[in-house]
């Protein structure tokens, strides 16, 4: 198996509504498996990426929003064992505990650092003692348990990711990437599929949902049909319905990608349109996702994995324009020409959390994407000499992350403030 294919199968992984409410119910039910008896506090620490994130998220099997319900629901029902997807199955009366915990003031949040790098640290207080569970690095990757100040598990956490990584995806230049997509054996690949299943059922949850506004509209946009002749306007409703699904908390799973679900639908959903409207074959479209995949996670090793800006639109916008060079027959220049427009274009776009907002975020990053193929494909693209992009298409991917981190802790700082000003904790 290709070196790029175990990459892309690492990195895949279900998710259950927006990842970070995931990961911090993971974190504290983890912990809670350590802490036997009645829970009487959980405390959380979190890096700025996680604390924005799931600050005003919606949560699977909830009505609330946000870390503290989150982190009370996984001290009452999350089961580790399912990951991201520990918040299936919540039952009603769980979901109410929750809340109970959350209104008497049982749960307690801190923001640790302003850092692009994940940080989670659960701590749970119970009647049969304590235990604290570190998350770095990954959503679910745990580094360290301690049983009453006692530690029990320990391993070494990886490097940061961003200015200086020595990532092995940061070794290929897009035309190797490219090659590889049009190379590697189907049958290597044919896991992919699995993300289209999954992101289109998500949509699907979207668009009957009485929650979902996003959807609604672009449906209609689209003349009712979720598949019409309009290659772009299936796009964006296939892409942002399934977006608006997951930052509202609806009960079906995101195939995720560099541990963000809107990655995963975004570096999928508008490709899977364009193969139904187009009528590409499985195969064009299995290999155009596979570099989508690959794009995506060459910038977002560069920004970090939570950041100021919005990785969702840029990398997996990013990954998604090239994609559809590939199912149009371009070549590797009209990628990097693609690469051009999007980082000359949409880079520096922030992200202020999982919200409403993701959904709007997803329709400018199809519609630019879409705009900056359609030029490229005709030789129009923003020159390297301008602005962030440069001679090659690997070093204009760089100075995109690098607009993340380390150019927008900044950013990261004011909009943790302002959510704050919005909302005392």
């Amino acid at each position: 198996m290709h070196e790029l294919t175990k990459l892309i199968r690492q990195d895949m992984r279900p998710a259950l509504g927006v990842t970070e409410p995931a990961a911090i119910a993971f974190s504290v039910a983890a912990a809670r498996r350590h802490a036997p008896g009645i829970v009487r506090r959980v405390t959380l620490r979190l890096n700025s990426g996680i604390y924005k994130n799931a600050f005003t998220c919606g949560i699977p099997s909830s009505d609330e929003l946000g870390n503290f319900h989150a982190a009370a629901l996984g001290a009452v029902g999350a089961d580790p064992e399912k990951g991201l997807e520990c918040l299936k199955g919540i039952s009603p009366e769980q979901a109410e505990s929750a809340r109970a915990m959350v209104k008497a003031g049982k749960i307690r949040v801190e923001m640790s650092e302003i850092s692009s790098r994940i940080f989670i640290e659960a701590t749970v207080e119970s009647t049969g003692g304590s235990a604290c569970v570190t998350i770095r690095d990954a959503h679910t990757k745990i580094v360290r348990i301690t049983e009453n100040g006692r530690t029990v598990f320990e391993k070494e956490s990886a490097e940061p990711s961003g200015e200086g990584s020595s990532a092995l995806i940061h070794s290929y230049t897009l035309k190797q990437l490219h090659d590889y997509a049009l190379s590697v054996p189907l049958e290597e690949i044919r896991f992919i599929q699995e993300a289209f299943q999954l992101n289109y059922a998500l949509c699907e949850a979207g668009l009957s949902s009485r929650k979902t506004r996003f959807s609604r509209y672009l449906l209609e946009k689209n003349g009712g049909r979720i598949i019409s002749e309009d290659e772009q306007r299936t796009a964006s409703l296939l892409c942002n319905a399934a977006i608006e699904a997951r930052v509202l908390g609806l009960s079906e799973p995101a195939m995720s990608i560099t541990g963000s679900g809107a990655h995963g639908i975004i570096a999928t959903m508008p490709l899977y349109a364009a193969a139904k409207v187009r009528s590409y074959s499985e195969e064009q479209l299995l290999r155009a996702t596979a570099l989508s995949f690959l794009v995506c996670m060459y910038i977002k090793e560069y920004s970090g994995k939570l950041s100021a800006f919005c990785g969702c639109a840029i990398a997996a916008g990013t990954g998604m324009a090239c994609g559809l060079v590939l199912l149009r027959g371009g070549s590797t220049r009209q990628m990097a020409e693609s690469i051009n427009n999007m980082a000359g274009s949409i880079t520096g776009m922030i992200c202020d959390g999982g919200n409403q907002g993701c959904t709007m975020k997803g329709v400018v990053a199809v519609d630019a994407a879409w705009q900056s193929v359609e030029m490229a494909m005709q030789d129009v693209f923003i020159d390297s000499v301008h602005g962030i992009n440069a001679v090659t298409p690997e070093e204009t991917m760089r100075n995109m992350g690098y607009i993340a981190s380390p150019g927008m802790v900044g950013t990261e700082k004011t909009i943790v403030d302002i959510l704050r000003e919005k909302r005392m904790e």
